[in-house]
């Protein structure tokens, strides 16, 4: 059966089914009386108010009322909104409103630019394969398109026509879902008009850890918002507590929203999507430091987002990297004293994990192991500095939001009971995120120096491992040094001391052999003691 005989058919139904409801409301029409108010009240009348003055609405055989809104006002109006078809086929630009008194009588309308609805035929002279593959071809930079073609009277100039609207839907350049509207002349298969389907629009989101803040979303061709960034690419799901485990690329569920204001800010909220700004605010924190500070186009620098899942597993305390769904999976935290591990260097770090793979691929065991977690603290702290948010200012106390007072700490890793300050031959036995404190104890030296200080309002007091002392040279700087180690000369199997190496020989490609920044590198590796 070809495309224009089974829309035929469908039709034919939907002719009979409009018919009816025409005669329905027309049989029910009456006087306006003291009607119960109500929004199912407000409907019928309004319908009534419609079929009696059908002039005045361009209401005739073959029409129907599909009910969009309904606005109750306190005085007791009523402002029904209505689309229109004809014979099941949706009437572009026929749509209406009747405004109403608390009696429903009728007070005034409003309409779309078109009156009469009626086309002298519904059946296509241009079949849908033909309009559905023109729109392909208007359609530029949609990857992994398909198109799917609908027969509409097409009357928004006022002259109402057969046409094919067709929906075009794929990927854009980030990877974000995007699509396009391609509206042709049915009859002659001339182009009408085209737009997106996918449009951008910027959210209010109320965080748990940063704040009332901005966010980027997608306004849907259906109406409402959902958390897709369209200049980043990324898409936050709700896993729903699915577990780690379970979830793969097509898991969860999109949030959407009427109104673009998303979460209530507070801690262990009830509003799931709470966690769901943090999460979607602070991986674009993360997508742009990496794009402003080194020209990387997201993680594997394709310009591709990544899927991000919130509410993992039930009371799980994790947040983790998944290569195999390009994914970042968030946990609720304990419930009780560790809230949704969404905070922004939380999300940095996981982020970082996806460019570590997509570069050195440091591997995930012994010292590699723990280069790879230092690298993913680094880079997450970093893009707490980055976003310069005054809510969570930037420091070096990784996950101090998330898991209170904090989950580790670069001036003196070994605070947390487990991690270590210095190299030594036991460090790549130790788990990967304690022995990832040598280098994060490098970092900070590196950065601030050693011994005590205040740095944005929080005391540190940094050891050496040698005795010595040294002088920072800030972090980004040192951060600078450290992306070009990992993207040029890191290796899967880089241990420690071959990530002074690397580390010296970026300095060297940045700043010179004999540079101060070259020599901060050095003797903060010494002071680790690494050599």
């Amino acid at each position: 059966m070809s495309p224009s005989s089974s829309s035929r058919r469908r039709l034919a139904a939907g002719a009979i089914a409009a018919t009816a409801a025409l005669v329905a409301a027309t049989v029910t029409a009456g006087t306006a009386s003291a009607a119960p108010a109500g929004r199912d009240a407000a409907i019928a009348q309004a319908r009534a108010n419609v079929a009696r003055n059908a002039a005045v609405f361009g209401f005739g055989d073959g029409q129907d009322l599909v009910v969009k809104d309904v606005v109750l006002d306190a005085d007791g109006s009523r402002h029904v909104r209505f689309d229109r078809t004809y014979l099941g086929l949706p009437v572009v630009g026929g749509d209406l409103v009747v405004h109403q008194d608390a009696r429903g009588r009728l007070k005034d309308s409003s309409r779309a630019a078109a009156h009469d609805a009626a086309v002298k035929t519904i059946v296509p002279k241009v079949p849908a394969q033909l309009t559905a593959g023109r729109a392909l071809a208007a359609a530029p930079g949609i990857g992994d398109a398909g198109s799917s073609p609908e027969l509409v009277v097409w009357a928004a100039d006022g002259t109402p026509r057969l046409a094919w609207r067709t929906t075009v839907q794929g990927t854009g350049d980030h990877g974000q879902p995007a699509g396009r509207v391609v509206v042709t002349d049915a009859d002659s298969g001339e182009q009408i008009e085209a737009y997106d389907s996918e449009h951008q629009a910027s959210g209010t989101g109320h965080s748990e850890y940063t704040g009332d803040i901005a966010i980027d979303t997608t306004a849907q061709s259906g109406g409402g918002y959902a958390l897709i960034d369209p200049l980043r690419g990324h898409t936050t799901k709700d896993a729903r507590n699915l577990s780690a485990s379970a979830i793969n690329a097509g898991s969860g569920t999109l949030y959407t929203d009427a109104d673009n204001v998303w979460g209530d800010g507070k801690k262990f909220s009830t509003d799931r999507a709470t966690a769901a700004v943090d999460a979607h605010a602070n991986t674009a924190w993360t997508y742009d430091y990496y794009k402003n500070t080194f020209n990387r186009s997201g993680i594997k620098n394709d310009g591709k987002g990544a899927t991000v899942f919130v509410h993992v597993g039930t009371k799980w305390d994790n947040a983790q990297w998944s290569d195999s769904c390009f994914c970042m999976m968030t946990g609720d935290g304990d419930g009780v004293t560790d809230p949704e591990q969404v905070d922004l260097d939380t999300m940095g770090h996981e982020m970082t994990h996806g460019v570590t793979s997509a570069t050195a691929n440091l591997r995930y065991s012994g010292e590699s192991g723990g280069l790879n977690e230092a690298t993913s603290d680094i880079f997450g702290t970093m893009v707490e500095w980055y976003a310069n948010n005054p809510v969570d200012t930037g420091d070096y106390l990784f996950s101090d939001q998330s898991t209170p007072p904090w989950l580790r700490r670069f001036d003196k890793p070994s605070l947390d009971g487990s991690s270590a300050d210095c190299w030594s031959r036991k460090v790549g036995q130790l788990d990967v995120h304690n022995s990832s404190g040598v280098g994060n104890h490098w970092f900070y030296l590196a950065s601030e120096g050693s011994g005590a200080k205040t740095v944005n309002g929080v005391g540190y007091n940094s050891p050496t491992c040698n005795g010595s002392t040294v002088a920072g040279i800030g972090n980004q700087k040192v951060a600078k040094i450290w992306y070009r180690a990992l993207t040029v000369y890191m290796t899967s199997t880089t241990d420690y001391k071959g990530a002074r190496t690397a580390s010296l020989n970026a300095a060297k490609d940045l700043y010179g052999a004999n540079s101060t920044e070259y020599n901060a590198v050095a003797a903060a590796w010494s002071a680790v003691s690494v050599s």
